[in-house]
């Protein structure tokens, strides 16, 4: 099946070619002198960051010079900033100017936590843009295409900073926050848009209720499909079957709600996503012991922006769990690329009969069945360890009891022969499990 409806630009596509290309020392370079102008406005504007600076030692912006200096900064986390704004009002002492100057306000899900509510000047705001603008033109986005938009516009960051960068590329914009999967299908045939943004698990969503009403979304308008918030895009078999029933390419990025618009997918696709290190500065360290990992090591990544001054996030833990390349891309990019995209994230690995396990390593297999229209996956502690069962959602109408079974059979030993563990599984009927618009939350642990 061709996978896409027009030729795509052959040649790759860049925001800032100048800035993308330079050599990695270049970039050290200038992601330090941004550093420096943020922290030159937010030490003592901040109090938050301020009090925290001074607690480990640094008395002035002046005491920060080299990178050895900057990583004398301490960590920033989660727990940190939900513990501030329970203390601090709703938006906490970790703004760096008076509320007045703020225009945007966003909150985090809630999947891990407490919600963490985020406000954003009229600079940042345009900065999260110009990040998100970076997205769009790595996978080829222009201003000749129409962009489509199936997410409620509510308090959750997802789209919106990818809603302004359509207006700052030039590309139309096809809102439909206030529709259900049906009406975003008609609206889809009716407008023609050429790229959707959507999760990935969304977009799946779209397809099944397609296939219901015997729409082929292979054959619609779409060519570009690009996801957030959840790592789905970057999981091989989520992918192609993505890129399968819509007879498009499927891109990946990866943001937060308290760090921005961080990662792209480029034209070349070499199963990364390119950090946007013009914005951002990047490590990866050991969780346990705070140290920096080598490239191709495994470790927690930690980001600070360098565009959000009024709302900044510095050296903050993210809990993501990745492995770096520093090597430039084929692509000509020498921005960092994180190998695989995120890999799960640091507090959701499962210990299965004393293997470690990540949840996308599962939904990589389980994605591979096609009679598999949904799962979820069940966990509980026995005896210290993670006890795993995998609801899996096949339809009776469409497959004879012999093909189930056999598909569940097939499930449990690739489970076993790739991950060297052995699962529960439970047949559940059509239209058991639930669907997801923004986050999906197919990994529930049972008390």
């Amino acid at each position: 099946m061709s996978l896409a409806k027009e030729p795509l630009n052959e040649e790759i596509v860049y925001f800032d070619q100048a800035v993308e290309t330079m050599d990695r020392e270049q970039l050290k370079e200038l992601q330090l002198k941004k550093f420096k102008a943020m922290m030159n406005d937010v030490y003592g504007k901040n109090k938050f960051y301020t009090e925290k600076w001074k607690a480990a030692g640094i008395n002035s912006p002046d005491d920060i010079n080299t990178w050895e200096d900057f990583y004398k900064l301490p960590f920033t986390k989660k727990s940190e900033l939900v513990k501030n704004q329970e203390e601090n009002g709703p938006y906490g002492n970790f703004v760096t100017y008076d509320i007045s100057k703020y225009v945007r306000v966003h909150q985090t899900s809630g999947t891990t936590g407490k919600p963490l509510k985020w406000v954003d000047t009229e600079d940042a705001w345009d900065w999260a843009a110009k990040c998100w603008a970076y997205v769009f033109k790595a996978a080829g986005v222009t201003e000749k295409d129409k962009i489509f938009f199936p997410f409620t516009f509510g308090l959750f960051y997802g789209f919106w900073g990818a809603f302004e960068a359509a207006r700052k590329i030039g590309a139309m914009s096809i809102p439909a926050g206030g529709q259900d999967t049906l009406t975003r299908l008609n609206t889809i045939l009716e407008h023609n848009p050429t790229v959707i943004a959507c999760t990935p698990s969304y977009a799946l969503r779209l397809a099944e209720v397609a296939a219901e009403q015997g729409i082929d979304l292979s054959k619609s308008s779409v060519r570009i499909t690009v996801h957030a918030g959840e790592p789905g895009a970057s999981i091989p078999s989520t992918k192609q079957k993505i890129e399968e029933v819509w007879g498009a390419k499927c891109y990946d990025h990866h943001g937060m709600t308290e760090m921005g618009p961080a990662s792209m997918e480029c034209q070349y696709q070499p199963g990364a996503t390119h950090i946007i290190e013009s914005e951002y500065i990047a490590e990866v360290i050991n969780p346990e012991t705070g140290e920096h990992c080598a490239d191709g090591e495994s470790g927690e990544l930690i980001l600070t922006n360098l565009g959000r001054w009024g709302s900044p996030n510095i050296r903050y833990r993210t809990g993501d769990r990745v492995i770096f390349n520093t090597n430039r891309c084929q692509c000509g990019r020498s921005f960092a690329r994180i190998e695989g995209g995120v890999i799960g994230r640091v507090d959701d690995m499962l210990i299965v009969r004393g293997v470690n396990v990540f949840p996308s390593a599962i939904e990589n297999i389980v994605r591979n069945f096609p009679a598999v229209a949904e799962f979820m996956m069940e966990v509980r502690k026995v005896k210290n360890l993670d006890d795993l069962t995998l609801k899996l959602e096949i339809d009776e109408a469409q497959y004879t009891a012999e093909q189930i079974k056999e598909t569940i059979r097939a499930i449990v030993e690739d489970v076993r022969n790739k991950l060297q563990i052995r699962v529960e599984t439970a047949h559940v009927p059509a239209g058991t499990l639930p669907r997801f618009e923004m986050k999906a939350k197919r990994l529930v642990r049972i008390p």
